[in-house]
């Protein structure tokens, strides 16, 4: 198997050149377009129990698409938001990502949900993160494009800009200063990360288009 991107950093793709034998996973609905002669097979990733929980808990699928093909055939797949794509290989390690950031992966990655603490309920990134671990290829995705920080010490991030991080990085949920700064800059909460591993960011929020558009939307 090998693949390649298109579109990034804007509207970032995934086009996977399977082989046969070849098999491959990825989030129910986010497939683009494939080869003829595609089999595409349904399958409750980590089975029914940890399925259920990322679907009530993280508003992931319940089921992903499993993709093979017999003589070896091409897939592409879009996420549901505009933003770029990331590889990260797992290598008999792991890595949480945010709600909804999960886009596809090679049989070989395990997903479950994470309980962050009653800290991450602060975090504008929901109490649950996806901890994908194991040995394989993973792939997620950002809306907007994507910013990677090596963190060696202390590194503050607002809120919602957040879409993976190393598990070795620690965090808090604090404000800007004294609660008149926090106030008043209009930046609200932010997450204190200590430690040394890698952040994965994105250079724009959901929340912030909704918050744009709002106006725009009142009758």
């Amino acid at each position: 198997m090998n693949f390649d991107f298109e579109g990034n950093p804007d509207y970032g793709s995934l086009t996977v050149h399977l082989q046969p034998g070849d098999t491959f996973l990825a989030e129910a609905g986010a497939m683009a377009y494939m080869s003829s002669g595609m089999e595409v097979k349904t399958k409750l990733m980590g089975g029914i129990a940890q399925a259920l929980i990322r679907k009530v808990t993280g508003g992931e699928s319940l089921f992903a698409g499993e993709y093979s093909h017999p003589s070896g055939g091409t897939i592409s797949f879009s996420p549901s938001v505009p933003g770029s794509v990331v590889h990260r290989k797992l290598d008999s390690d792991s890595i949480l990502l945010t709600s909804g950031s999960f886009l596809a992966c090679t049989p070989g990655v395990n997903l479950k949900m994470k309980f962050g603490g009653l800290k991450a309920l602060f975090s504008g990134e929901g109490a649950f993160q996806i901890e994908c671990s194991g040995t394989g290829d993973l792939f997620f995705n950002s809306y907007g494009a994507i910013v990677e920080k090596e963190i060696n010490g202390s590194y503050t991030v607002d809120t919602g800009h957040v879409v993976a991080w190393d598990p070795s990085l620690e965090y808090s949920i604090g404000g800007m200063g004294s609660m008149k700064s926090t106030l008043l800059s209009g930046e609200g909460l932010v997450m204190k990360f200590t430690g040394h591993g890698k952040i994965y960011l994105q250079t724009r929020t959901l929340s912030g288009l909704a918050g744009w558009l709002n106006p725009y939307l009142r009758g």
